[in-house]
C-alpha cells in the first residue's frame, strides 16, 4: 500500500461520520458510560483526539515525538489515560474544535508527506499509508464504544476492508505479544464483506485437499472480523470459523492494536449492549468493542 490517497479518504470518511454521531449530543450525554471500564464517550473523542496531535508530531517533529515516547515509556500504564483526562477536563464545544483541527492537520501533513517517508511511532516506525490504516482502526474502534454508549447500530461499510487488512498483517504480532511463537505458514483468511463481496488474504487452499494436507484458514463476516481484532466483542458472540489448530488458537488471541495484550470483552457483552446477533446484511452494524480502552495505534482496547 504505497499510495495512502485511499486509505487517507476513508480516515477521513470514518472521522466523519463519528463526528456526525456526536455534534449534536446534550451535554450530559457526553459523561455516558462507553464499554471502555472508565471511560465516557468524552473520553473516547479526547482520546483520538490526543493520538491524533502524538500522530501529527511524529509526522511533522520527530525530535518533539521522541521525547513524548520517552515520557510514555516513564509512565507506561498512566500516559493514555492522562492524555484523555486532558481533553475530558474541556467543554465538549472546546474538544470537538481540538479534535477536528488535530484530525485535519494530520491528514493535511500526510497527504503532504513525500513517498516513502516513514515516520517514528510508538512502534515500529509507519509509512503515511501504514500510519493512517492505523488511525482508521482506532477512530473505527472508539468510534464503536461511542455508538453502543449512545445505544446506535452503526451501518458497516467497505472501509472495513482497510481495518481487516491491518488485522490479518499483524497475526504474529498477536502470536509474540501473548509470548507465542507464531506459526510458520500463513493462514488463508476469507471473509465476507458488508455488500457481500469476498475478501481474501493469504495463500488460497487447493480444491478438495484434506485439512490435514491444505491450510489453515478462518472465515466469516468482515464485521466480526474486525470487531475480534479490534477486541470490540469477545469471539463467542461473533460468526467467525477457523479451520485448524493454529488458526483457531489464533481467534483466541487476535489483537491488531499496539501495546500488551488487551483484556477484551467478556462473552455475552456483545448480545447484553442490545445487539442480537452479527450479519452480512449491509444494513446490520457493528457491534460492542473491548474492556479495555486506549493505546497508541490501536487504543486501549
Amino acid at each position: 500500500m504505497s499510495d495512502p490517497t485511499a486509505v487517507l479518504d476513508d480516515l477521513r470518511d470514518e472521522s466523519d461520520e463519528l463526528d456526525r454521531l456526536v455534534a449534536g449530543l446534550a451535554p450530559g450525554a457526553w459523561a455516558a458510560a462507553t464499554p471502555a471500564e472508565g471511560w465516557s464517550v468524552a473520553h473516547q473523542i479526547a482520546h483520538l483526539a490526543w493520538t491524533d496531535r502524538a500522530a501529527l508530531t511524529a509526522v511533522t517533529d520527530p525530535d518533539s515525538f521522541a521525547a513524548e515516547v520517552a515520557k510514555a515509556l516513564a509512565a507506561p500504564h498512566a500516559f493514555v489515560d492522562d492524555g484523555a483526562a486532558e481533553g475530558v477536563a474541556l467543554p465538549p464545544a472546546d474538544l470537538m474544535h481540538r479534535w477536528r483541527e488535530g484530525r485535519e492537520l494530520l491528514l493535511t501533513a500526510l497527504r503532504e508527506a513525500p513517498p516513502g517517508t516513514r515516520f517514528p511511532w510508538y512502534g515500529p516506525p509507519m509509512s503515511a499509508a501504514t500510519m493512517a490504516t492505523a488511525r482508521l482502526m482506532e477512530t473505527w474502534a472508539h468510534g464503536q464504544d461511542v455508538a453502543d454508549a449512545l445505544g446506535v447500530v452503526r451501518k458497516p461499510t467497505a472501509r472495513l476492508a482497510q481495518i481487516a487488512r491491518i488485522g490479518v498483517r499483524t497475526r504474529d504480532f498477536a502470536y509474540r505479544v501473548h509470548g507465542l511463537t507464531p506459526p510458520a505458514e500463513p493462514f488463508r483468511v476469507e471473509l465476507t464483506g458488508p455488500g457481500g463481496e469476498l475478501w481474501t488474504y493469504g495463500p488460497e487452499d487447493a480444491a478438495g485437499v484434506p485439512h490435514a494436507e491444505g491450510l489453515e484458514k478462518v472465515t466469516g463476516p468482515a464485521l466480526d472480523f474486525c470487531l475480534l481484532v479490534t477486541q470490540r466483542a469477545h469471539r463467542a458472540d461473533l460468526s467467525l470459523h477457523a479451520t485448524g489448530p493454529d488458526a483457531d488458537q489464533w481467534l483466541d488471541i487476535a489483537q491488531a492494536f499496539a501495546g500488551p495484550p488487551g483484556k477484551g470483552r467478556r462473552p455475552g457483552a456483545h448480545r447484553a449492549a442490545g445487539h442480537s446477533g452479527t450479519s452480512t446484511d449491509p444494513a446490520g452494524g457493528p457491534e460492542p468493542g473491548g474492556n479495555t480502552r486506549g493505546g497508541t495505534g490501536g487504543g486501549r482496547r
